[in-house]
């Protein structure tokens, strides 16, 4: 076992150096700008304005974070790009704090609606015909909005919202960039802190203090299996222990400015047994498939067919069914974890430059184990460019 065992937590630790330098935030100039994208799509397409509630979207068109809860706080933005903020009353001075004393923010008190607000708002600004929701918006904003906004249609914000996030900028790449460098550094400390016995929340802890030390955020996510239970993609409940030749899955990710990175690295602790071995190589060879399809251009389902091809010509599946690949190939990133495009059947929408996709075909064997080896690309007018380089082999996951 190359990378695997050796070591301890507190000597992992230890030898961790935070260096955040070369970290550059998003800029007002550049919200400025996605902004601008936004109307001229609204104006393309015949929307008024585009209504946003405490998510994601917000953020990224805005930098104001606010999480959701049961009052309306969020913005709309019109097909001229002006940027109108909704808020409680008494949340006025908080929200000032993000956006400063030049923001235009319309408050309602605590008898008020929110919603005849954001009707105001609209008609102040003469605005008629289509508004955009955006999709993350709770069922109550939906309907209070619904019954405030009738004169309106109201259509799914995702025509504006995922048709901008979806394109990356070189910025917001460079920050994914700088996440998935921290989780792959993490990968390979928590691989040699790897001993027989140790559980699968000790793992767990290690990772999400790791990230912590080199300057990310806690772990979003961590998923760590030991043997059987590798066979569940998500992993199960409850506390595992490491056995000499089990099948490690470890899947987890940080963030930096909000961006995120999500890598499964998947190995055995100990010898591999030649089935084991062979289905790794099965997998890392399906990975690749899916990354040679990429092209600019190539429909989404494409790279997912192209990794089904090679997991079916050697008897998985076929399809969704296991032994094989249960989900999709992969999945956009961003702001969220799992965000627009993805790549799977049935999504044409073709590659361009700036989409970030995941890339895990896992395999899945009931009864025995699963490999899930991710990594995630980004598409350049050339085509494909790996964040994090393929996995080495089985028993030298980082390389020799």
């Amino acid at each position: 076992m190359i990378g695997i065992g050796g070591s301890n937590a507190a000597t992992e630790l230890a030898a961790i150096s935070k260096d955040l330098s070369h970290v550059r935030p998003i800029t007002e100039g550049e919200r400025q700008q996605r902004r601008q994208q936004a109307a001229r799509l609204m104006q393309e397409k015949g929307i008024a304005a585009l209504v946003m509630s405490a998510s994601t979207s917000l953020y990224y068109f805005t930098g104001l974070s606010w999480y959701q809860s049961e009052r309306l706080v969020g913005a709309v933005l019109t097909r001229d790009a002006k940027l109108i903020f909704v808020s409680p009353a008494f949340e006025d001075s908080k929200l000032r704090e993000t956006l400063g004393e030049q923001a235009d923010i319309r408050l309602w008190e605590e008898d008020e609606s929110p919603y005849a607000l954001v009707a105001q708002i609209l008609a102040d600004e003469k605005l008629s015909g289509t508004i955009a929701l955006d999709e993350a918006a709770p069922f109550f904003i939906a309907d209070g909005l619904r019954q405030a906004l009738s004169a309106y249609e109201i259509v799914n914000g995702m025509v504006v919202t995922a048709a901008c996030r979806m394109h990356k900028s070189e910025n917001e790449i460079a920050l994914m960039q700088a996440a998935k460098n921290i989780t792959l550094e993490v990968h390979k400390r928590a691989a040699r802190i790897l001993r027989e016995g140790i559980s699968s929340f000790e793992v767990a802890d290690f990772i999400n203090q790791a990230h912590r030390a080199y300057g990310g955020s806690s772990s979003t996510f961590c998923i760590v299996s030991f043997g059987l239970p590798t066979s569940i993609p998500h992993g199960p409940d409850g506390v595992q222990y490491l056995k000499e030749g089990d099948m490690v899955l470890i899947d987890t990710g940080c963030m930096i400015e909000r961006y995120h990175s999500d890598i499964t690295r998947s190995y055995v602790f100990g010898e591999p047994t030649a089935r084991q071995r062979s289905m790794w190589n099965l997998e890392k060879e399906a990975q690749a498939a899916a990354f040679d399809a990429a092209q600019i251009g190539v429909p989404c389902e494409e790279v997912d067919l192209a990794a089904r091809r090679v997991l079916e010509a050697a008897g998985l599946g076929p399809g969704y069914k296991t032994p094989g690949l249960p989900h999709r190939t992969g999945h956009g990133i961003g702001l969220d974890i799992h965000e627009w495009t993805y790549l799977v059947k049935g999504n044409k929408t073709p590659l361009a430059k700036g989409m970030c996709f995941s890339n895990e075909p896992m395999i899945c064997l009931d009864g025995e184990f699963g490999i899930r080896l991710e990594d995630h690309f980004y598409m350049t007018e050339q085509g494909p460019r790996w964040f994090t380089e393929q996995s080495h082999a089985v028993d030298a996951p980082f390389g020799v």
